[in-house]
């Protein structure tokens, strides 16, 4: 099974419309695939390192940034438009096998869990990998039916400046602490049946989308997301 590749997009970065933000990205049958998923509100070069450290240190054939309609846990009123923000994260990702998709929109889903689960089903042969950063992983446990997710696909904790100790401490990581595999076998995680995850280090940046909307608040006054 396979999906045709995204037809009338931007890759470089340009307007994007409706139709191809929503589009789901190329696939075919036995490709290693990462989904990272968030507001990327804005994208910024950490999501890029990040994506990049997975798919080298996964052996991955693509990531996939799942650019949300908005975050549950967030207040998303004052949320830049989704066309907007998946042609700046198209500018940022500039890889050939990153994928820039908005195509949860279209699925109508509000949590994680809902679309991790359509894909499974959807694309059994297809495998993925859930990708988190390490700040993600300290609050996991608020996600809508995160056991079920750990359940549904292995799962790679990327590191961040500052959250190493949270992150592994966390309630979601203690709870599936049997589950986790060392680091040298995380070109392996991909072929593991879940639950499974790894917690990879080599990724110190700090920069966040939190601090960039900060700085613009100092720069431009108040901006439209404050969280």
């Amino acid at each position: 099974m396979s999906f045709p590749p995204a037809s009338g997009g931007a890759r470089d970065g340009g307007a994007v419309s409706p139709r191809a933000a929503r589009h789901m990205p190329w696939v075919t049958d036995g490709l290693r695939v990462g989904l990272f998923g968030g507001s990327f509100n804005p994208a910024h070069e950490a999501h890029r390192a990040a994506s990049l450290l997975a798919l080298r240190r996964l052996r991955l054939d693509r990531v996939w940034w799942l650019v949300t309609p908005g975050n549950p846990l967030k207040d998303n009123r004052a949320l830049p438009p989704l066309e907007e923000r998946v042609a700046i994260a198209r500018r940022v990702a500039r890889h050939p096998r990153i994928d820039v998709t908005g195509f949860e929109a279209d699925l109508g889903v509000r949590y994680s869990y809902q679309s991790v689960e359509y894909l499974a089903r959807r694309l059994p042969t297809v495998r993925f990998v859930w990708i988190m950063g390490a700040d993600n992983l300290a609050r996991f446990d608020r996600w809508q039916r995160w056991r079920a997710i750990a359940d549904l696909m292995p799962m790679a904790v990327v590191d961040r400046m500052g959250e190493s100790l949270a992150a592994t401490a966390s309630v979601a990581a203690q709870a599936l602490g049997r589950y986790r595999i060392e680091e040298t076998d995380a070109p392996l995680l991909a072929d593991l049946k879940p639950p499974a995850w790894v917690f990879l280090h080599g990724l110190k940046s700090p920069m966040s989308s939190t601090g960039i909307r900060a700085a613009r608040r100092g720069l431009d006054g108040p901006v439209r997301q404050t969280s």
